[in-house]
């Protein structure tokens, strides 16, 4: 298996938590890179995996970053691949219906992917059938798009198997040669890699070719092995993070840029369906750098905007005019 070794020019972005990123001026805000697919979610809420009734919905932790990004105002577009079949059909007019471009929604002849989840209140465990998603090629249209955002954002999903490995690998050629910002979600799940392939060899050799990462405390656990917040943040930041968001739940979140380190308080009050917590975080947090707040403030409203989905089940419809970024207060940090 082939890591992801990237000889990237120009340096690493510097990240000051009371600074806003400055962006050039692109013709789309956001490409998530990865899985577009089924998600079946339960009807009830079984930790045991019994539930019999399943709902479809639109799914994918690139696709719903590209969902919520534009439902919080933001120019965005996904680059996946669907299956020639009923589920691939139903995702693209998803897409369209949201008004994001499908230019870069690949169609193959595999069934369209699909994750069977039962939900939780604490961390779903999600079952997965993959085909066509990791059938990604990088193509003239991908590569403009890629030329013409301003952040490029993708996961663990693309990069576990080729020929979706090799395509991200062009892509963050360019998106750094563009002036890009990369983010790098590291949901590692051992059941999306093939069997005898090092996954965590593979996401670690990346991290330090990227800008932003945001492992959740699970994912930390599965890459490291068990063990406290602070030790996983110093070894995301080892490996060259130049920005670690280490989310925690309830707990809420430490932020480094290898400097200075805070800790976030979380805001949310009710959980009613956990799923897509972290797209919806990440969702926040890139319209906060859109919209030139404060690297802290973008953490912040991060952070509220997965409050807001963790108390609605499924795909969130529609985020409330509060969530437009006009007159937004945020709550207090603690700096260590």
């Amino acid at each position: 298996m082939a890591l992801l070794n990237l000889n990237f020019s120009g340096g690493k972005r510097v990240f000051n938590f009371d600074q806003p990123v400055r962006f050039q001026d692109k013709q789309n805000d956001v490409l998530a890179v990865g899985e577009l697919l089924i998600d079946m979610i339960s009807e009830a809420y079984d930790d045991a995996v019994n539930s019999n009734t399943y709902s479809r919905f639109f799914g994918g932790s690139a696709a719903n970053l590209a969902l919520n990004t534009n439902k919080l105002g933001l120019r965005s577009r996904v680059a996946s691949a669907v299956g020639k079949d009923g589920f691939g059909a139903f995702l693209t007019r998803q897409l369209e219906q949201e008004g994001i471009p499908t230019d870069c929604i690949q169609v193959t002849e595999d069934a369209t992917s699909t994750v069977v989840i039962t939900k939780s209140r604490s961390t779903p465990q999600p079952i997965f059938y993959r085909g066509a998603d990791f059938q990604l090629n990088y193509t003239p249209d991908l590569e403009h798009a890629v030329k013409q955002t301003k952040i490029v954002h993708f996961s663990c999903w693309p990069i576990s198997r080729e020929p979706a490995r090799s395509t991200i690998g062009q892509i963050l050629s360019a998106a750094r040669a563009a002036g890009a910002l990369i983010g790098f979600d590291p949901n590692y799940h051992p059941a999306i890699w093939n069997k005898g392939e090092d996954g965590v060899a593979c996401v670690k050799s990346i991290i330090g070719q990227v800008d932003v990462v945001k492992p959740s405390k699970d994912d930390a656990d599965r890459l490291f092995g068990t063990d406290t917040p602070d030790n996983h943040l110093a070894r995301f930041l080892d490996l060259g993070a130049g920005l670690v968001i280490l989310t925690m739940g309830a707990d809420g979140a430490l932020v480094s840029n290898g400097k200075d380190k805070l800790h976030v308080d979380s805001v949310a009050t009710e959980v009613v369906d956990a799923t897509g917590a972290g797209d919806a975080f990440w969702a926040g947090f890139y319209s906060g750098l859109i919209h030139q707040l404060s690297l802290l403030d973008a953490v912040k409203f991060g952070m509220e905007v997965s409050a807001y989905k963790l108390r609605c089940v499924g795909p969130v419809r529609q985020y409330p005019d509060i969530y437009q970024l006009a007159d937004h207060k945020h709550g207090g940090e603690q700096r260590s």
